[in-house]
Formats: C-alpha cells, structure tokens, sequence
C-alpha cells in the first residue's frame, strides 16, 4: 500500500501542477490521509521502529506537497 500510494502521489502532484486546477481534490481527504501518514510514523517510532517510517514520512510530504498546491490552485476552478 505505501509503495503504491508513493507513487501515485507524485503522479498526481504532476497533474495538479501542469493543469493548475484541483477540482475533484478534497482538502479534507487529504488533511485526512496526512493524518493516517502522522499516526503511521508515531506507532513505527513507538512500538515497531524500521526502515518502512521513511515510507511514511516521504508519503507525508508528498502530501503536504499536494495540500501546498492545492491552496495556490483552489481559486483557479
């Protein structure tokens, strides 16, 4: 699942930023999947600490890369 989702967020960051446009994208299911990312590396730092949080963290900030854009590009639909 974090190897697929690792590549498809930047697929998707791609898109929003050569169309310039996040209609169709929820900020809340985003805000949403960063949430499951954060709880993610908090149990991997807690209970099970290895090399998968960096799937994690890098998820995550892809994440926040699409939030980032979807700020600049919400008032372009």
């Amino acid at each position: 699942m974090l190897i697929c989702f690792g590549v498809s967020w930047p697929i998707a960051l791609i898109k929003t930023y050569t169309t310039k446009s996040v209609k169709g994208k929820s900020f809340l299911f985003l805000f949403l999947v960063l949430l499951g990312y954060i709880f993610g590396v908090i149990h991997k730092l807690t209970y099970n600490y290895d090399y998968v949080i960096w799937l994690y963290i890098l998820n995550g900030l892809l994440v926040l890369a699409d939030m980032a854009l979807w700020f600049i590009y919400k008032d372009n639909n």
